[in-house]
């Protein structure tokens, strides 16, 4: 614990103008961002007596042995760089809003020759029209199936409507006129983006003209007695009402404004939005967030304002935003929304009518948001501290180990070895910093060698960033370089093959999960992160627990590996999958934790995300492998000479048995290249084949081998 008075600035030093300041810990690592009108006075509060501070920031100005500052002309400017840090630098005690699922939204692309209408997740893409977000994905698509009547805009995907193209043929949509096909050219890429954009239209809230037009034309249809015409028209402005009903109208003058709400109590927030739009509620959306600052709803407001509006512009940001407490200058910040706006915003507190009861009922949703959100979580800041204080007494651990890493062994029978490293800090998982391994030192299955490997590596890497950064010294004795590890076939200090940070997680029902190109080896010197940038640099933090999946023998390899490495000040522990025992190095007997424990509650999870995220891992892998060409092996031929191989003799089967005088009639072919090829395959062993078990024959597949 640091004494903040051990790097106060000195008397005089800071400016009274405004600006953006940053804690900063021991490891250089930036743990807190905030701004000021005028930074000495707020930097001043920082430094008044410890017993005077609130319980939060008295740990932050504790955990913190530096601070510095930058001077900006005015609070809009203060305002903007305080996002952009706490962006970057994604501070410990910061108050982040975690989005409680990904929102979906009505996307038009216009951005493509034939504009296309689906359904979005994520990030927004540019030349593309979002309306929403919505709460699910079944209520865009039974708006779109409503509106499609009147508006038949293009919803295939790119391969679909490339084959409808080609072949001539246009979908079923386009057969039962609910898609105007312009793949077969009924309708002129005009004409489609026509339609397109009176979509928007409608769906930005200027209904009343379709539905006087659609009346009308029904009507004339009636009087030139085209009853069937009018029929269709009389269905199609009944569509776009029941459209219209799936959205009530809440606000009577068409008003275009977003309402924020705010529930919170002393642990955490809740924050949800109404996105209204032609006075209609277009959207829903909520955050939760740990309050690990001293906060109230006014700086609680602003940072939903940094969080919702950050990354938007033009018509994403309404002319009018309703909040239930203004930030503390609220001026700073409606001259921000404007800039990202292009016009001017109004920030303000609704006090009558409708926009008052609308925001009663938005602060109602906030309110059971919260409470539904505490009942399901398990992990709230009370129970995830009485877990680290229960794991911390039952490993006799000095201190509450607010950084645990869990290491995880996975492999199918010996083949493609991979291990995993997750990482919960204060009890949640931190996602940023989970690594994968790929066992490089040896072949076959051996837990216990490759756990070894592994916390060796990845301790390397820690005192390789403490000895680059200057926060450790090597002492005189021994002065050789650091001891290598007992097994001969251990990798060297600095092992060619590096981990790689995880890919982000997709929704259920999406892509295997991590699905990607291992590691690839290191073909020379690394650039290194930039020193002191506060940044978060992979393995340049310790933990305080190491967790190993897995019982006394994995427990000792992995403490062998911190030892023969000079590492004593992090504790090991490791957790049996078979009656749930905590083991400790050099202890003969288990530690049996509660079933009932926190603690216990903890470590399990801890150690069934490491344990998902390595058989994810070298599932990919293995697919990955199954999936491996010989052509993979020729040097110089790309993806689309591959495929022009593969066209022009119609499969990979063929191709074996082509001459090389044949491939070379391939354009783009050479001989050398030709020559590469049948030496490809030549090598290639051929699989052993697959019998079907009921019938006795040999399975084979396209490319002549077994399928496996």
């Amino acid at each position: 614990m640091a004494d903040p008075s051990s790097y106060r600035p000195r008397p005089g030093q800071i400016p009274d103008s405004p600006g953006v300041y940053k804690f900063r810990d021991e490891h250089r690592r930036v743990i807190y961002v905030g701004k000021a009108k005028n930074l000495r006075q707020r930097l001043a509060n920082y430094f008044q007596d410890l017993a005077g501070l609130h319980p939060r920031t008295r740990t932050m100005v504790t955990t913190a042995a530096s601070v510095e500052w930058t001077v900006v002309s005015t609070e809009v400017e203060a305002l903007q760089l305080e996002y952009s840090w706490i962006k970057e630098f994604d501070p410990r005690f910061n108050v982040k809003y975690r989005d409680d699922k990904s929102y979906p939204y009505l996307a038009v692309t216009l951005n493509e020759e034939f504009p296309r209408v689906q359904v979005m997740r994520g990030a927004k893409k540019k030349g593309v029209r979002y309306f929403g977000p919505y709460g699910h994905a079944w209520a865009i698509r039974e708006t779109v199936d409503l509106m499609l009547r009147v508006f038949p805009v293009r919803t295939c995907s790119a391969g679909v409507f490339k084959n409808a193209e080609r072949t001539g043929r246009p979908c079923l949509l386009g057969y039962i006129g609910k898609c105007s096909a312009p793949c077969v050219g009924r309708v002129t890429p005009e004409e489609h983006r026509d339609l397109a954009e009176e979509f928007c239209d409608f769906m930005a809230g200027c209904t009343g003209t379709y539905i006087r037009r659609l009346e009308k034309d029904m009507m004339l249809a009636a009087e030139e007695m085209e009853y069937e015409r009018a029929a269709r028209l009389r269905d199609d402005a009944g569509a776009l009402k029941r459209a219209m009903e799936k959205s009530a109208v809440v606000l009577a003058d068409a008003t275009d404004a977003d309402l924020i709400a705010v529930a919170e109590d002393e642990l955490e927030a809740a924050v949800q939005i109404f996105h209204v739009r032609g006075g209609r509620v277009r959207g829903q959306r909520g955050w939760v967030t740990d309050k690990v600052e001293a906060v109230d709803t006014a700086g609680l407001v602003e940072h939903a304002l940094q969080q919702l509006y950050g990354e938007e512009t033009g018509d994403s940001v309404p002319k009018e935003v309703l909040v239930p407490a203004l930030p503390e200058d609220p001026e700073a910040v409606s001259q921000w929304l404007a800039g990202r706006r292009g016009s001017q915003v109004s920030l303000r507190i609704p006090q009558r009518g409708d926009k008052k009861d609308l925001m009663i009922t938005v602060q109602r949703n906030a309110q059971q948001a919260l409470g539904l959100h505490k009942t399901k979580r398990a992990s709230d800041l009370t129970t995830r501290s009485r877990a680290l204080e229960e794991i911390a007494e039952a490993l006799g651990l000095d201190t509450a180990p607010l950084r645990v890493e869990c290491f995880d062994i996975s492999h199918l029978q010996g083949d493609d070895v991979v291990a995993s490293m997750v990482v919960f800090e204060d009890g949640l998982a931190r996602k940023s910093e989970y690594r994968r391994f790929q066992i490089k030192g040896f072949e076959g299955q051996d837990d216990v060698r490759s756990m070894h490997e592994v916390i060796g590596r990845r301790f390397k890497r820690y005192l390789h960033e403490k000895e680059r950064t200057g926060e450790w010294e090597e002492t005189p004795a021994p002065t050789g370089p650091v001891p290598a590890p007992a097994d001969p076939a251990a990798p060297a200090p600095m092992d060619p093959a590096v981990p790689v940070p995880a890919p982000p997680e997709p929704a259920p029902g999406g892509p295997v999960p991590g699905a990607v190109a291992p590691a690839a080896p290191d073909t020379g010197p690394r650039e290194e992160p930039r020193e002191d940038d506060g940044r978060p640099k992979r393995f340049a933090y310790p933990p305080q627990l190491v967790v190993v999946d897995g019982g006394q023998p994995q427990v000792a390899a992995a403490k062998r590996a911190l030892d023969e490495l000079g590492i004593d000040d992090i504790a090991v522990c490791g957790l049996a999958k078979r009656l749930e025992e905590v083991w400790l190095p050099d202890d003969d007997d288990p530690v049996v934790l509660p079933r009932s424990s926190e603690g216990l509650y903890l470590l399990q999870r801890i150690r069934d995300e490491a344990h998902r995220f390595a058989i994810t891992y070298q599932r990919a892998k293995r697919a990955k492998r199954i999936r491996s060409s010989p052509l993979d092996d020729v040097p110089g031929l790309g993806e689309t000479r591959k495929q022009a191989l593969i066209k022009h003799f119609g499969s990979v089967k063929k191709l074996r048995q082509a001459t090389i005088e044949e491939v070379c009639e391939v354009p783009g072919i050479g001989r050398r290249t030709a020559e590469s090829v049948a030496a490809a395959f030549a090598a290639a062993a051929p699989a052993a084949p697959a019998v079907n078990t009921a019938t006795g024959e040999i399975i084979e597949d396209d490319d002549g081998g077994s399928r496996t």
